[in-house]
């Protein structure tokens, strides 16, 4: 009992990241508007954590996170107003390789800045960073194309965080994977039942 009450002291933000963290992904695959909220309280949490393991490419990207949830919480509602529905939008190749490329420009930019500050990871982590605020973009803008861009993301996020020892946040992008493979099947029913009621 002992133990588990030192670890619930030490980690126990990590903890409360990790829950409220896949609450929220969980509620955007089944693409509820109360998701939003839920998921800045991770992103709030998150940041203090990845502060602490110094990987502040992280800390930085919950700084953005926060402003896309705020984002994407505006833009699903006002979407929830004048259509009564989260409607999918589909991403033009344009856009996607518009996503792509900032994502790349994105790594080798805040990559530089972390080996001068001295970050755990400075590349690996601002690569993935980067395409973590892609991904963010995407998913704000109701774009399918966000659960792929995720489920690579998280995959090599898991062994970053491993490496960094921190264990739950690993058992966390595990679980990530698996709900985004979840919102992709979903988020593709959805918009094929959009598809099919134009034709009707």
């Amino acid at each position: 009992m002992t133990a588990a009450l030192t670890y619930l002291a030490t980690h126990g933000l990590e903890l409360a990241g990790l829950i409220t963290t896949v609450l929220g992904i969980w509620l955007t695959t089944r693409r509820l508007l109360i998701c939003w909220p839920v998921t800045l309280v991770a992103d709030v949490l998150y940041f203090i954590v990845f502060y602490q393991a110094r990987l502040f490419s992280d800390s930085i990207l919950q700084l953005f996170f926060v402003a896309f949830t705020l984002y994407g919480w505006w833009y699903w509602w006002r979407g929830i107003a004048e259509e009564g529905d989260v409607r999918i939008v589909s991403l033009s190749p344009r856009g996607c390789f518009t996503g792509l490329a900032a994502g790349a420009v994105g790594a080798v930019l805040l990559g530089a800045l972390m080996v001068r500050i001295g970050a755990a990871l400075p590349h690996l982590d601002a690569a993935l960073a980067s395409y973590s605020l892609v991904a963010s973009w995407w998913g704000a803008r109701k774009h399918i194309s966000n659960w792929w861009l995720w489920i690579v993301v998280d995959l090599i996020y898991i062994g970053e965080y491993i490496y960094k020892d921190l264990w739950l946040t690993a058992l966390l992008y595990a679980g990530l994977v698996v709900l985004a493979v979840l919102g992709l099947r979903d988020w593709s029913r959805a918009a094929a039942a959009q598809t099919a009621n134009k034709l009707v």
